[in-house]
């Protein structure tokens, strides 16, 4: 039987940084991950990139993004919030830059750099790394964690337990939910995880021709029995299956509460910042400057040229016909067209396309300001294993580094 002040069970981006500021606090710790390396997940973010974290610096802001959870996050976020991730990587060798809707990556533009600085940070604290370790259960008596069961069949023994494991998307990464099955053995209450910040399937096949093409700027509106039910700006792409892109990400989990109740249609406004009365303007503008043309090759700078048969298909309008023989009626359909282009969701991409699952530990059953649980104080929950949903854009990792940080700091010191 072995004995270390910490066990953290899982190396991803939580379980590395507790494990590394646990041991910075002067903790003999010791890091259990399945996996014969660290960060798979973690590499994969930021499409390889590492999307870190979203330089909202002002906390208020930052958490009316998470309105389920955010009196819950006051109390991380104050004691290791944005600027404190930025200020950590920069002096661990990670320079970041900022991007579009304040996302922040590393300046290498590589996941692997961020991987690489926490590995350095828990090897300069002495961390004892054990991959291609798998734990298999914890053992708890009264209100006391006592220890974790190793595949192998050891027990480890530690002062404090900090629990990583993660959520269930990308289990090919190692996500497979074994934390909320021990959570629940001991006593806590697990919300189901369901895919989160996941593509949209749709049905219509002429969206799939579509595939590649992104807009930056629209409005997506939720449908249901007639009803707008729920709106959102941003960027949207195509592809094979439907869509992506951080607006569908973000809406995705509205789309799934409303697929319990029916169907549901989306429409997507390519000009939310224009009334349809602007929009037949410009399309009118571009019909004089090209009545001679035939119409496929006539809107080219109004349309992305990938979208223009699509577009005219759905507005019934043939590509061949000159400009000057569309009637009214089909360039209002074309305006209509690029105001609300409609289509109906088939379902959800499953966990292992999903960014993040939803759900996890009930976060009544948590003290934040230690990120410990409240029914067993030397058990640590940090990163996935919690209820928090949240969108993309660096917010996930974020949780990860902030709930990383105070549990290592308190289950380091105390």
């Amino acid at each position: 039987m072995i004995s270390y002040d910490v066990a953290v069970i899982g190396g991803g981006p939580a379980g590395m940084m507790a494990a590394g500021r646990a041991a910075e606090c002067g903790a003999s710790v010791v890091l259990f991950e399945k996996n014969d390396t660290l960060g798979r997940k973690l590499l994969l973010t930021g499409n390889g990139r590492c999307n870190l974290t979203n330089a909202t610096y002002d906390r208020n802001l930052f958490l009316s993004k998470f309105p389920d959870a955010a009196k819950f996050l006051y109390s991380p976020l104050a004691a290791f919030g944005v600027q404190d991730t930025l200020d950590f990587f920069a002096s661990h060798g990670v320079p970041t830059k900022i991007e579009a809707e304040n996302r922040a990556f590393p300046t290498s533009d590589r996941a692997e750099s961020v991987l690489r600085s926490l590995e350095r940070y828990m090897l300069r604290g002495g961390v004892k790394l054990l991959s291609d370790t798998e734990v298999v259960g914890i053992d708890a008596d009264a209100d006391t964690i006592k220890g974790v069961r190793l595949g192998n069949g050891d027990i480890v023994r530690a002062r404090a337990y900090v629990l990583a494991t993660g959520g269930k998307s990308h289990p090919e990464t190692g996500s497979t939910g074994d934390g909320f099955r021990w959570l629940r053995d001991i006593g806590h209450t697990v919300i189901d995880p369901r895919p989160a910040l996941v593509p949209v399937r749709i049905r219509e096949r002429w969206v799939h021709s579509l595939s590649g093409a992104s807009f930056a700027d629209v409005r997506m509106t939720i449908v249901q029995d007639g009803k707008k039910v729920r709106h959102g700006d941003g960027k949207i792409l195509f592809t094979h299956f439907g869509l992506s892109g951080p607006l569908t990400l973000n809406m995705s989990r509205d789309i799934d509460t409303f697929m319990k109740d029916g169907e549901v249609g989306l429409v997507i406004d390519l000009y939310p910042h224009a009334d349809a009365g602007e929009i037949d303007e410009r399309v009118r503008a571009y019909f004089d400057a090209n009545k001679n043309r035939q119409i496929k090759n006539a809107l080219d700078g109004l349309i992305p040229p990938l979208c223009i048969p699509v577009l005219l298909k759905v507005s019934g309008i043939g590509p061949d016909k000159p400009v000057h023989s569309v009637t009214k009626e089909e360039r209002i359909a074309l305006v209509h067209a690029l105001k609300a282009l409609r289509m109906t969701v088939e379902g959800l991409l499953g966990a292992d396309q999903s960014i993040v699952t939803s759900g996890g530990i009930a976060l009544k059953e948590v003290d934040f300001k230690h990120m410990r649980s409240r029914m067993y104080p030397n058990l640590y929950l940090v990163g996935d294993i919690l209820d928090i949903h949240r969108p993309s854009g660096g917010y996930s990792l974020q949780l990860c580094w902030t709930t990383g940080y105070v549990a290592g700091t308190f289950a380091g010191s105390e």
